[in-house]
């Protein structure tokens, strides 16, 4: 690993090569954090959006928008198999990611 960043050659790290190393090794924890995060949020999107989903349909009844029931409905086949997809690809890669 010290050899990616002794820059110069000289087979040590010098204080200046190790700044750099560190600021490089900050930053990939950082990115690492944001992808985390970022993964948790769109996964807890996709639950909050499986449990609102039929309220949305329920609601468009209640508002007597039977043709917007309809087309609800209709999609929810789709929009429950993409969103099962998008849970399960984020607890699959977060599992292999400790393994």
């Amino acid at each position: 690993m010290n050899e990616e960043y002794d820059f110069n050659g000289n087979g040590k790290i010098d204080p200046e090569e190790r700044a750099i190393m560190l600021d490089d090794m900050r930053r990939k924890m950082i990115d690492a954090d944001q992808k985390r995060d970022s993964q948790r949020k769109m996964a807890w999107f996709s639950l909050t959006g499986m449990l609102v989903f039929p309220f949305g349909v329920v609601f468009t009844e209640w508002m007597q928008l039977s043709n917007a029931s309809n087309l609800l409905s209709s999609m929810s086949n789709i929009y429950y198999v993409s969103i099962a997809a998008i849970v399960a690809s984020y607890y699959g890669f977060t599992n292999m990611g400790k393994s």
